[in-house]
């Protein structure tokens, strides 16, 4: 199954209402030496979530394909309440869901309510939710995600560090966690998700 981003484009800070950004800062709640408050990971602990497949979430674009099925075949928004509005099946919970799972599930539904005798089902994201690379970066901002993404990439597209910034430890917000966590750099290089919020803090050293 593919993943494809349609847009890699940055969105720069500068495009952020100021509001935004204090607020995401504020919701992480790092200042100075805050970030010890986080429970500590590794990237590579912090990575199984990644390659367990991506969550699909609200405000997410997917194709959904039906093969020989043109009728059932279209591209198709997330609802703010996570929900997907289908052909024939109609609404389900698209939100939480990989788009394999998602497909497994359309699959089931097109099947048993008789309206496909065997679907074979493929679902793609589009559009994906953006990251946020906030902090001590030269242009704090919402970014566009693309596929495969690496730490590296996000703080490239923000420009790059500041002289201030800590490299070796980044504090992130990932949608499927209760809580920021410290995401500690010395062993993998760090794989972002659709919709995660990166911290880079100051280095006091």
């Amino acid at each position: 199954m593919a993943i494809h981003a349609k847009n890699t484009s940055a969105r720069p800070a500068a495009r952020i209402r100021p509001a935004l950004v204090l607020g995401l800062i504020s919701a992480i709640g790092l200042s100075g030496c805050a970030s010890s408050n986080y429970g500590s990971v590794s990237a590579m602990s912090a990575n199984n979530a990644v390659e367990r497949g991506y969550a699909l979430a609200a405000g997410e674009t997917v194709k959904v394909g039906v093969f020989n099925e043109p009728s059932l075949t279209g591209e198709f928004v997330i609802g703010p309440d996570g929900k997907l509005a289908l052909p024939l099946i109609g609404v389900v919970d698209a939100a939480g869901q990989t788009p394999s799972s998602l497909g497994t599930i359309i699959s089931t539904r097109l099947s048993e309510g008789g309206y496909v005798l065997d679907p074979k089902v493929n679902v793609e994201t589009l559009a994906f939710r953006p990251v946020y690379v906030l902090g001590e970066v030269q242009k704090p901002g919402e970014y566009s995600y693309s596929t495969d993404m690496t730490l590296f990439q996000a703080i490239a597209k923000a420009g790059g560090y500041t002289p201030r910034a800590a490299k070796n430890y980044v504090v992130l917000q990932r949608s499927s966690w209760d809580a920021p966590k410290r995401v500690e750099l010395e062993e993998s290089v760090l794989q972002i998700g659709p919709g995660d919020t990166i911290m880079v803090a100051e280095s006091f050293f």
